[in-house]
């Protein structure tokens, strides 16, 4: 049963310091990479403007994504009037060197990064302008810094943090309140519940869930493989491999067996699971199709009883996934950690 798009969408607080988005998401990522093909962008901005109008009007990108040629297309798609409707957040720091991933955090390439993204987005002032992946090789407190200037000229309204570890978290808050963490948080992803989360609420930090559906698992299953086409790099997700698929499609099984009883589907039930952990949680799952998202926003209709949480974690335990949530050379928050303030200026 997919819910129709007539729901309505609530707004949450987010974060202590004032910013109020949509209490659902969209993630933009995959219009535009690493999910295979770019997609057509007449469909794409068709997309964005359906999910506005509907009432989702906190949108996700990313100077990577492309790189750069989602947030070209978001700048297309806020046009005539659309972007005073909507909460953007974009995102700094990982840049795409020689095929390789590499880190940066460093002031020149913050404030470098920070104009770029104003100009491609055709707009005045980032509202949420996160560190994407923390570079381990600057003190957080100097790029937060730089941050901080960006905010005091004009040019970013609120900071955030993604896949930051409580440490870090705690060192950048101290430099200057920081909105939200984007972090992954699903069903078959919980690590994040035994630190991090409890540091985002005791600090007033909201918190922003990506791939809230196990990127897509949740939506089909084990045929969610099927339709990685060449470029997808789900393909290397070590739990979606055939060595830990079949174990995990089991735990599919059991949300589905639940959505069915729930008269809802099975990304439905997954995503009302992660908006039933607060009102300071944002889930921002990503489609390129209307239908879907359609579905995804009648997870907000479906209600969760206190035995349902419990039917749910008991079959999503922390130990229930077999294999890593994403490639295993990719940054975490496990790895996020950056040295003391002192060894910077030591070597300034």
């Amino acid at each position: 049963m997919a819910a129709e798009s007539s729901v309505k969408v609530p707004r949450i607080k987010l974060g202590s310091k004032g910013l109020e988005v949509s209490a659902q998401g969209l993630g933009c990522m995959s219009m535009s990479a690493f999910y295979g093909q770019p997609k057509p962008e007449p469909d794409m901005i068709k997309l964005i403007h359906h999910a506005i109008n509907t009432g989702v009007t906190f949108l996700d990108t990313s100077d990577v994504y492309g790189p750069y040629t989602n947030e070209i297309l978001l700048g297309k798609a806020l046009k005539d009037g659309m972007g005073e409707k909507v909460e953007l957040a974009t995102k700094f720091g990982v840049k795409i060197e020689d095929g390789q991933m590499a880190i940066h955090g460093d002031p020149a390439y913050v404030r470098a990064a920070c104009e770029a993204s104003l100009k491609r987005l055709d707009i005045d002032c980032i509202d949420l302008y996160y560190q994407h992946r923390i570079d381990t090789s600057v003190p957080v407190e100097v790029t937060i810094g730089e941050l901080k200037k960006l905010v005091e000229e004009g040019k970013v309204k609120y900071i955030g943090l993604s896949e930051a570890s409580a440490s870090t978290i705690r060192r950048a808050h101290a430099i200057h309140p920081i909105t939200a963490v984007q972090l992954e948080w699903s069903l078959w992803t919980r690590d994040v519940e035994e630190e991090i989360i409890p540091t985002c609420r005791e600090l007033g930090i909201g918190i922003v869930a990506y791939s809230p559906l196990g990127r897509g698992f949740f939506s089909s299953g084990s045929k969610v493989v099927e339709t990685f086409s060449e470029g997808d790099f789900r393909k290397l997700v070590p739990r979606l491999q055939p060595e830990n698929l079949e174990h995990n499609t089991r735990l599919f099984e059991r949300v589905k067996d639940m959505a069915n009883r729930k008269g809802c589907t099975p990304s439905q039930l997954a995503l009302a699971w992660v908006h039933h952990q607060g009102s300071d949680v944002c889930p921002i799952p990503g489609t390129t199709k209307i239908e879907n998202f359609n579905d995804n926003i009648g997870a907000l209709s479906v209600k969760l009883t206190k035995e349902d949480m419990a039917e749910l974690e008991s079959i999503a335990s922390a130990d229930a996934v077999k294999g890593y949530r994403c490639p295993t050379d990719m940054k975490t928050w496990e790895t996020s950690d950056t040295p003391p303030l002192s060894t910077w200026k030591a070597v300034a």
